[in-house]
Parts: C-alpha cells; structure tokens; sequence
C-alpha cells in the first residue's frame, strides 16, 4: 500500500524529475483515476453491478422518467460505452424495464425497475464509504480540485 503522503514521484518510483510540471500533474491525474476507480470497483463489487452499469442506474434514478438509450449515452460519464448493451444486461438482471417509445416506434424508454430501484436504496449507505475516498481534502478543497478540472476540460 502506498504511504497516504506519498507524492506522485516516489509512487510511480519516478528516478529523473518530471519534464514539467504538466508531464507531472498528467502523470498524477492518471495515477490518481486509477486508484479512485480501484476504489469505486471495490465499493460496488458486493452489489454485483460494474461502474457504468451503476452511471447508468443513476442517470435512470436522476431523470426520473423514461428516457431514450440515446439520452442515457448523453449522459454517460465514459462515452466510448455501449449504452444499448449496458441496458440489456440491466434488462436480463431485472434492474430496468424497457418500452417501445410511444413517440418513435425505432427508439427505447427505459425506466428503472422496482429492483433497481430497491438496489440503488440499498447502496445508499455506500455513498458514505465513496465520500470518504475524498476524506483527506475539506470541503473548499473539494471544490476547487473540481473546479481546477472543470478548467482544465476548458
């Protein structure tokens, strides 16, 4: 386990300095999507559900109406994801209901089912324990990482 304190150079047992400061904050902001993905995935293991599938649960959860494959790939926080084959293994697990568009016969709704939505209320708890992969920073901290990467998408 790497020490908590633990900068990016020593976790990566980097020998030479970084070329500049942009090649290290890169450098970190992989290394740190790793590990906070890591945590997320043993975070939802116990529930059986991946990290898109759960984006997906959520954006259902959100929109609180039936909403299109499409709008669910709008959505989705990774985009390179096949919405239409997430909501199938949903659909196969029971976890959403999907209906012909009454509006357009080609398109999907998509709602969550009863056991998908007693799945995300059992995970409330768990929401806790994702909070807390963020306990070493306060919540201006928090805040102005987020606002720091808002920037950086420009």
């Amino acid at each position: 386990m790497i020490n908590e304190e633990m900068k990016i150079a020593e976790a990566i047992q980097q020998k030479r300095p970084f070329r500049n400061s942009y090649q290290m904050a890169m450098v970190n902001l992989i290394y740190t999507h790793n590990w906070v993905t890591d945590q997320l995935r043993q975070h939802l293991k116990p529930y059986g559900v991946t990290m898109k599938q759960y984006n997906v649960l959520r954006i259902l959860k959100g929109a609180g109406e039936p909403i299109t494959t499409s709008v669910i790939r709008e959505r989705l926080l990774d985009k390179m994801s096949d919405a239409s084959r997430m909501v199938e293994r949903l659909h196969q697990r029971g976890l959403v209901v999907r209906n012909t568009c009454s509006g357009d016969k080609r398109l999907v709704d998509v709602t969550l089912s009863r056991a998908g939505e007693e799945l995300l209320q059992n995970m409330k708890g768990m929401e806790q324990s994702m909070d807390a992969i963020f306990e070493k920073l306060n919540q201006e901290e928090a805040t102005l990482l987020s606002e720091l990467l808002d920037k950086l998408r420009g």
